[in-house]
């Protein structure tokens, strides 16, 4: 571990795994970046050193001794909490991959793994959240596009009367990737970067855009923030301003 006054201001790394080798392997690859890496193995002691420190990341096992890192996850998101989650674990289950996802996580990587896949995926998250908090001041509490604003806090749409509609995960992270680059085509691997190599042939993008379509539309000129770029991808059109 890094000594505490080598600590960059963006926040430290977080590793919760119960393994010790396993935790060793990631706190020592975490290390070749220049932030603080705590490691730790209970839920317990997490929670404490959250209490400290802005997060950036957080690696997080699933089977842990005194919890479920798919209950840490959740109960993460929906106090606020900002930093990118990238679960690590032995479940290799698609349903666990999906809930895992729906419940916040940002990616999710099985083991065994490579170090430097897991380090690439690393630094692919870390950009992906340094280029949205530079478009937008770190008190913002809303981003406003269109008829909408999304409360950055809370991951829900607000209408201008006050109306909320609330948003998965997935689609939570979708929305973010568009407000991130407004009047930029973003192709599939672009608005899923954690499967990139695949995505390609997934539609499932498809799926959760038109998901997304749906709820926009629901408020009078909603209908036109997501469009189509044949062969390109998707792009939301218009000023994003937050506030």
């Amino acid at each position: 571990m890094h000594d505490p006054a080598e600590r960059c201001a963006g926040g430290a790394h977080h590793v919760l795994e119960d393994d010790p080798d396993i935790r060793e392997l990631i706190a020592a690859q975490l290390s070749r970046e220049p932030q603080h890496v705590d490691s730790v193995g209970t839920v317990a002691d997490l929670r404490a050193i959250l209490q400290g420190d802005p997060v950036d990341l957080l690696i997080l096992d699933l089977n842990l001794p005194d919890g479920d890192g798919l209950d840490i996850c959740r109960d993460l998101r929906v106090s606020g909490h900002q930093g990118a989650i990238m679960m690590v674990t032995a479940r290799e289950g698609p349903i666990d991959r999906v809930l895992g996802l729906e419940l916040g996580a940002d990616d999710y990587l099985t083991k065994p793994f490579e170090p430097r896949e897991l380090l690439a995926r690393v630094r692919n998250l870390l950009r992906r959240s340094r280029i949205f908090d530079h478009g937008r001041p770190r008190v913002a509490r809303f981003a406003r596009f269109g008829p909408w604003r999304l409360d950055l806090h809370q991951r829900r749409l607000v209408t201008n009367d006050e109306r909320l509609v609330m948003l998965s995960s997935a689609e939570y992270r979708l929305l973010s990737r568009f407000i991130e680059a407004p009047n930029q085509v973003l192709s599939r691997e672009e608005l899923l970067p954690e499967r990139s190599a695949t995505v390609a042939f997934d539609r499932s993008i498809d799926i959760q855009i038109s998901r997304l379509r749906h709820k926009l539309a629901s408020e009078p000129g909603g209908d036109e923030l997501i469009l189509t770029v044949r062969s390109e991808g998707y792009v939301l059109p218009g000023p994003v301003e937050f506030e």
